[in-house]
């Protein structure tokens, strides 16, 4: 007998012994789940869901998946390229019973994506996981009551693989008190030049003087994406 199950947004077709790699999953190796969302079993099709029907399985491992590499390059003359890699976090698992029904009966614990607020790692994560996650938790609560500012997920060493770095001279106020009109380049607005003040940038000057290194980086801080190097170049006949 076969069913199809639900997790992580994606479905299988699945029968008992077979090995499978789903989105992680909140448990421990050795561990029994069960599968809750049961769209077909056997001959009986859910409407969208089967009630009463599971789907069990003992958790081998949690691993990673195979490395997937993401290149963008950007064709203006002061544009820069990336490269990043990813590897998922998976769970791999062996299906044990199906269950047409009484699933809820079970008492098996129920396979949740660790993906959910709340859940703190399992043993596999040696401890960095839930370090990340409370301390995101932590920072989170330190902004929205003042007492720190929010934390900015951009690149700053010029070593890193997505090779921008932070320019030495970005700004916490203009200089004389007076910062350019950078709504003068073609495409920023007032908003864009809020973002561009919040970053450190007032001046024609400073901009001209970045690398492409320095403009990936300003750029990752304000979202411009490939037009901040076009207001660079208009920044120096400024």
């Amino acid at each position: 007998m076969f069913a199809v199950l639900k997790t992580g947004g994606k479905q299988y077709k699945v029968q008992s012994g077979d090995v499978l790699r789903v989105e992680k999953l909140a448990a421990n190796a050795g561990e029994k789940v069960q599968f809750n969302d049961i769209l077909m079993v056997g001959g009986t099709v859910g409407t969208p869901l089967v009630e009463g029907a599971g789907v069990q399985a003992e958790v081998i491992e949690q691993i990673k998946g195979d490395k997937v590499i993401h290149f963008v390059k950007r064709r203006r003359k002061h544009g820069s390229k990336r490269t990043k890699g990813h590897r998922q976090q998976l769970t791999l698992l062996r299906i044990g019973d199906i269950l047409e029904s009484g699933a809820d009966k079970t008492g098996v614990k129920e396979a949740i994506g660790a993906g959910i607020a709340g859940f703190t790692g399992v043993a596999a994560d040696k401890g960095d996981y839930v370090q990340n996650r409370t301390g995101q938790s932590e920072m989170k609560k330190r902004a929205a009551t003042g007492q720190a500012a929010e934390k900015v997920a951009a690149k700053t060493d010029a070593g890193d693989t997505d090779a921008t770095a932070k320019p030495g001279n970005l700004l916490t106020e203009p200089r004389d008190g007076k910062a350019d009109d950078l709504k003068t380049l073609n495409g920023v607005g007032p908003a864009m030049e809020k973002k561009m003040n919040a970053a450190g940038v007032y001046h024609f000057d400073q901009m001209t003087a970045w690398s492409e290194a320095e403009i990936g980086y300003v750029a990752d801080q304000i979202g411009a994406g490939a037009k901040l190097a076009d207001w660079v170049a208009e920044a120096k006949n400024q």
